[in-house]
């Protein structure tokens, strides 16, 4: 069995572990068509009741954003809340191939697209909501195209960008190990080992400090959880949300956020770079930032709504991991958030607090869990970042020493 096979069977097999008789959404964009269908084979001889595929055009997409009228933002047609909320009612797993063409956006009116991803959130409100409450399974994964290799590895032409891309992919989610299967079992107990020390000390606020000059103080709520890795769907089948993954991570509280936050990556945001960035925070709220370049399209995200200026996942990640070893700048944050610490502005996991799946959005908020229409990771790890944990005495123990887990 190749590099590739192997991929697809991890994917299927333990990425979205589709059960029998199970219906499966894929979401691809036109230029991976192959590797999609690669897929809905293997989910086929898994058992899948139905492989249902939605194609994605880029392309299309900004040719749309480019000349349609700007009301068109503000709508979102009846067929593709059906669409997505039909399938999530009825149980459906749902794969998502992350490709985009990380430049191919960056002369549009950011204000169209945040426009059209506010509709798009609210329309699909059911769907986001079983998603982040692991109501469905789901996995987002990654194929090389053209355009987004060419970015990775300027220098190569086409077809070796290409090539070097799948490489760097298969060393990141471990498909060039002589078992993957088991090699993301061992991979699992690792990350057990970091959210069995985070979750027994309980820790009620971390303090985050390096040479870019991140200064911030972060508070947990009560009865917060750590995961990692594989997460348990409605069945009790564990499923890995994210190949590759590398991250430990819990929510932070909603109003617990204190001090500065640089960048440590540029942040491909809807086919715009958002670059050397930074953030000032004050009770949890955004009340300054700045970027070298893409601000404008940092301003829009951060008016979405005002959930969109706090913080609603804080994820711990090795800079010496599978991901970061590799010295690659992907322009793709399913992968440059697995190499680095990051946050996620927008909302928050309710499985990541005591009960939170079972919350009326009330409750969450009152327990201290930020709610959005979106959810943005952005990376902030560094070879000398430093996080330490405070406990509820007051005590104070190191998590993260030069870059890696104290641990």
């Amino acid at each position: 069995m190749n590099f590739l096979e192997k991929y697809g069977d991890l994917i299927v097999k333990v990425g979205i572990n589709i059960q029998p008789g199970q219906t499966l959404v894929i979401s691809s964009p036109i230029e991976t068509a192959e590797f999609a269908r690669m897929l809905s084979i293997r989910a086929y001889e898994a058992g899948a009741r139905e492989v249902v595929m939605r194609w994605i055009d880029e392309q299309s997409t900004k040719i749309r954003y480019d000349w349609a009228v700007h009301e068109v933002f503000d709508e979102v047609p009846e067929w593709i809340q059906s669409f997505f909320n039909q399938y999530a009612m009825k149980d459906a797993a749902f794969i998502s191939i992350s490709a985009s063409d990380p430049e191919l956006m960056k002369h549009v009116d950011p204000k169209r697209i945040s426009r059209q991803n506010k509709a798009m959130n609210l329309a699909l409100s059911t769907y986001r909501s079983r998603m982040m409450s692991n109501k469905n399974t789901w996995c987002v994964i990654s194929v090389p195209t053209e355009a987004w290799a060419k970015k990775v590895f300027p220098e190569a032409n086409t077809k070796d960008a290409v090539d070097q891309l799948w490489e760097a992919i298969y060393k990141a989610v471990r498909a060039d190990w002589k078992d993957p299967i088991e090699a993301w079992k061992d991979h699992q107990k690792s990350l057990n080992l970091r959210t069995d020390f985070l979750n027994k000390n309980k820790f009620k606020a971390l303090k985050y400090n390096n040479s870019l000059g991140t200064d911030l103080s972060i508070d947990l709520p009560d009865g917060h959880i750590w995961f990692g890795g594989g997460d348990e769907g409605p069945q009790g089948q564990v499923f890995f949300a994210n190949m590759p993954t590398e991250e430990v991570f819990t929510m932070p509280k909603k109003d617990g956020a204190n001090g500065k936050l640089f960048s440590s990556l540029p942040l491909n945001y809807n086919g715009n770079l958002i670059e050397n960035f930074w953030f000032e925070f004050k009770e949890g709220v955004v009340v300054d930032f700045g970027a070298s370049a893409g601000a404008d399209a940092l301003q829009e995200l951060l008016n979405t709504d005002e959930g969109a200026k706090r913080l609603g996942e804080v994820a711990l990640v090795p800079y010496d991991s599978p991901i970061s070893n590799q010295k690659i700048l992907f322009f793709n944050t399913l992968f440059d958030e697995n190499a680095s610490c990051h946050f996620a502005l927008g909302k928050a996991y309710p499985t990541c607090i005591e009960g939170g799946e079972s919350m009326t959005p009330e409750e969450l908020d009152q327990a201290g869990a930020n709610d959005s229409l979106i959810h943005v990771d952005f990376m902030i790890g560094t070879e000398d970042l430093q996080i330490t944990g405070i406990r509820q005495d007051g005590s104070e123990v190191p998590v993260f020493l030069n870059g890696n887990f104290a641990i």
